[in-house]
């Protein structure tokens, strides 16, 4: 039907500059918008020591993990992706992940795809992500995105190139068949990566024209920095965020609501814990009351 996608439903009554704005900016490398922030993580170190004396292993990517899902699912518009000049809100919460099987130059790299509700606390994020995770990194294993991968490198270049231009063709016609968007990490809510993992600093990833991905963070590694709070400059224990997202999906005053949001879990972990009031649903924005820190 006009209007509607497999895995999105056609927004419409959108102000004015929302409207236009998908269709002056086309592709999304012409509206990324960059935002990178230093976060202490004393108080993350804090829980995950706290937590692994009651028995329960966690680690920061864990909570950037929970932190990045529920803002996905009380903030909705972040949810949204636009594509042909119209905007979308997304029909669930997904997140895409990088991964190599081995730490060597030659080890094999694999994406993850990842479905979540919306209503997952941090522990529920912790114990299926350690599990998705394990298996992809076991050699033999073989998920969606890597038959896919596999079977389309096996043509020559010439119908390589040809069926890749015909999956961009359908995409932006909305006709994309429902396997290809679930093996393909470039159609899902997010993409984070912690290139900390692998020794460096956190790094602005564009966002990919192909798919529908309109947000990407970058988490780098622990390093001594400062940090401005309650009006003074002070020394801590650190790691950047790096933020890339489309600016056509909501404006700087929701974006920076929700930063402010992330921060707040970031210095109080346990709120994460709280499973949230509801499973995501794009069209139902959070309200704020007693037991929601959602800022709206």
């Amino acid at each position: 039907m006009f209007g509607h996608r497999r895995d999105g439903k056609e927004l419409k009554n959108l102000p004015p500059e929302f409207r236009l704005i998908p269709i002056l900016m086309k592709e999304r490398d012409d509206s990324q918008v960059f935002f990178k922030k230093d976060i202490s993580i004393a108080a993350i170190e804090e829980y995950i020591d706290k937590k692994k004396e009651e028995g329960i292993n966690l680690g920061i990517m864990d909570v950037i993990f929970a932190t990045v899902i529920r803002v996905l699912s009380e903030r909705p518009q972040l949810n949204r992706f636009c594509i042909n000049g119209r905007t979308y809100a997304r029909n669930e919460i997904t997140t895409s992940l990088s991964i190599k099987k081995s730490k060597t130059d030659e080890g094999e790299e694999t994406t993850i795809k990842v479905h979540w509700k919306g209503n997952e606390n941090i522990f529920d994020v912790s114990k299926k992500l350690q599990e998705i995770v394990a298996y992809n990194k076991e050699t033999q294993n073989e998920n969606a995105t890597d038959k896919t991968a596999n079977f389309l490198n096996k043509l020559p270049t010439w119908l390589f190139k040809l069926a890749v231009g015909m999956l961009k063709h359908l995409d932006k016609k909305g006709r994309l068949p429902k396997s290809i968007i679930e093996a393909s990490p470039f159609h899902t809510s997010a993409f984070i990566t912690n290139v900390g993992s692998i020794g460096i600093d956190a790094i602005y990833h564009h966002i990919y024209n192909f798919g529908t991905t309109s947000l990407f963070f970058a988490m780098g590694k622990k390093k001594k920095g400062y940090i401005y709070e309650d009006e003074e400059l002070k020394q801590d224990k650190t790691i950047s965020i790096a933020f890339v997202g489309d600016e056509r999906i909501c404006d700087g005053y929701y974006y920076a609501n929700t930063f402010r949001q992330m921060e707040r879990f970031w210095r109080k972990p346990e709120l994460l814990e709280e499973h949230p009031v509801r499973k995501y649903d794009p069209n139902v924005p959070v309200k704020k009351n007693k037991k929601n820190t959602n800022i709206m």
